[in-house]
């Protein structure tokens, strides 16, 4: 995507600056609409399935096979909106999961409905799901020229999207005190559709055109630079899983209950948008790449030390000082790969590094279920802790070729010299 005109750049950008980029504001303000409903529709079908097969084991499938379809074909939406341009792609897109949305609804409303139907309804609900989030990076590209106003644009989205998902439940919560969990799914398809129309219509998108060669799809041989944000974001995503599971079974075996697992894994959100507001405020003489492959060595060494915790306190500071190291590593591998993409394949590249997240987050769920049991929780964490700071060292691994189109310019050559 391109867009004509540009946002004049503030000598020192803030948080504020970002939203006062002309129709920032509101465009960012619609999109968190449309991506409120992320944070609200995976604990709204969960307990939606539960409720109508009553079985858990339904209920994690069901969710499976919505969370596999959402998550492995993003980068193939997100192709759809490079190829035809947000308004072109993403209105459809929302149409067809929000009234997949209301199906699923009715179909979980009452008990009873086999569990070979709600799967059926849920795969092609997931596979619509519009990319939000990486088109409004995208979209923050396109408006921000600035690097440190678009670090701090991509650092804002981050903390922003990461209080969506913890908020969700909450108001999934409240949707239960007066009605069956179906409801709360009816509310998701609400605000995928109030919040995508909101985010398409906005003045911001009217100059976004599809640039030529859109049609081409993302190859990492045409951007061997985005290998590094997507190993990172991947081995992110499967040790921040592996945390909420051994949180739990470190509650369990020393006896502390289930009721301060919320509050330690509350300390992982916290620690993270700490980490992201003041990474986001600093500017950095460092370049990317390090940046991202210190953090992630930094959210592996505190992983290490949660390892060493000898109660929930101690517990608790350490998956903060994870936490901590969890934005800046995010939102730096997304400017890497907003960096080394062009702009036919700018959202496809967001969507990648989002696609590695959850892959990641999907296959440290099942390998830290077979740990557990079988090895102490302590030496899970280190393992945890040595898989993301080995993503970070894979990060900083020369790459003898790549390229990147600076916008207005011709492909250079961005491979790191000796």
């Amino acid at each position: 995507m391109s867009a004509p005109s540009r946002t004049p750049t503030p000598a020192y950008p803030s948080y504020a600056a970002v939203l006062q980029v002309p129709y920032a504001r509101r465009t960012f303000t619609a999109a968190l609409v449309g991506r409120f409903s992320y944070g609200t529709v995976s604990p709204a079908v969960l307990l939606a399935v539960v409720h109508s097969t009553g079985s858990y084991a339904a209920a994690g499938t069901v969710m499976a096979v919505f969370g596999a379809t959402a998550v492995l074909l993003m980068p193939l939406r997100a192709a759809l909106v490079d190829r035809h341009g947000p308004r072109r792609a993403l209105l459809p897109m929302a149409l067809l999961h929000g009234t997949l949305l209301c199906v699923l609804a009715v179909v979980t409303w009452r008990p009873g409905t086999p569990e070979v139907v709600l799967g059926t309804v849920a795969a092609p609900t997931g596979m619509c799901a519009p990319p939000l989030g990486p088109t409004m990076r995208s979209v923050w590209a396109e408006i921000v020229r600035d690097r440190g106003l678009l670090q701090r644009a991509y650092t804002l989205d981050g903390v922003a999207e990461e209080l969506l998902y913890v908020i969700g439940p909450l108001v999934v919560g409240a949707v239960l005190a007066f009605a069956p969990p179906a409801a709360a799914i009816l509310l998701s398809a609400v605000l995928i559709g109030v919040g995508t129309l909101a985010f398409v219509t906005s003045p911001a998108l009217a100059g976004v055109r599809v640039p030529a060669g859109a049609g081409r799809g993302l190859k990492l041989s045409r951007v061997r630079g985005l290998l590094g944000p997507v190993v990172v974001a991947a081995g992110m995503g499967l040790a921040l899983s592996a945390v909420y599971l051994l949180v739990m079974a470190f509650a369990e075996q020393r006896g502390y209950g289930d009721g301060v697992v919320p509050w330690v894994l509350a300390a992982v959100s916290a620690g993270s948008a700490v980490g992201g507001l003041l990474n986001g405020a600093v500017d950095w003489r460092r370049a990317a790449r390090v940046r991202l492959a210190l953090s992630a060595l930094g959210l592996g060494l505190a992983l290490a030390a949660a390892g060493l915790a000898a109660g929930v306190w101690s517990l608790t500071v350490a998956v903060a000082c994870a936490g901590f190291f969890v934005a800046p590593a995010l939102t730096t591998a997304y400017l890497l790969a907003d960096e080394v993409a062009a702009p036919e394949v700018r959202t496809q590249a967001g969507a990648w590094v989002n696609t590695a997240v959850n892959a990641g987050s999907s296959g440290g769920s099942v390998v830290t279920g077979l740990l557990i049991g079988r090895v102490p929780v302590g030496v899970c964490f280190v393992i945890a802790g040595v898989v993301a700071g080995a993503a970070g060292v894979v990060s900083c691994l020369p790459v003898r070729c790549g390229w990147s189109r600076p916008r207005g310019g011709a492909a250079i050559d961005t491979a790191p010299r000796p």
